[in-house]
């Protein structure tokens, strides 16, 4: 559960895209974490589960990989949990080297605080 401040500070130096339906309402979101030439990383993708199965999440695809600023990327990048076929129709692979890849994860610093 982040705060709207996380949030906005998440967004503030992305590439952020948003999914509205007729009345307005937010059913999709995905942002790209990027310099805007050789790397980017795909995060924080989500559609609200009334809209499922619809194409949103194609659709979205399809225009985060339109975006001028996300052309010369030399690696662009994701994790997913349940959604590699989805993602292999737009070209992401396995990686062709895990073994060169490592990282720091501090998961425990968005748990919620005891009150």
């Amino acid at each position: 559960n982040y705060t709207e401040i996380e949030v906005a500070k998440s967004i503030e130096h992305c590439i952020a895209f948003s999914v509205f339906n007729a009345n307005k309402e937010q059913i999709a979101f995905a942002r790209v974490i990027t310099d805007r030439f050789t790397f980017a990383y795909l995060s924080d993708v989500f559609v609200v589960k009334s809209e499922r199965g619809k194409g949103i999440s194609k659709h979205l695809m399809e225009y985060i990989l339109s975006h001028p600023h996300l052309q010369q990327l030399r690696r662009f990048m994701l994790a997913t949990l349940d959604a590699h076929g989805l993602y292999a129709q737009f070209g992401f692979k396995q990686i062709a080297h895990p073994e060169r890849l490592m990282e720091i994860n501090n998961s425990k610093f968005y748990d919620p605080i005891d009150e």
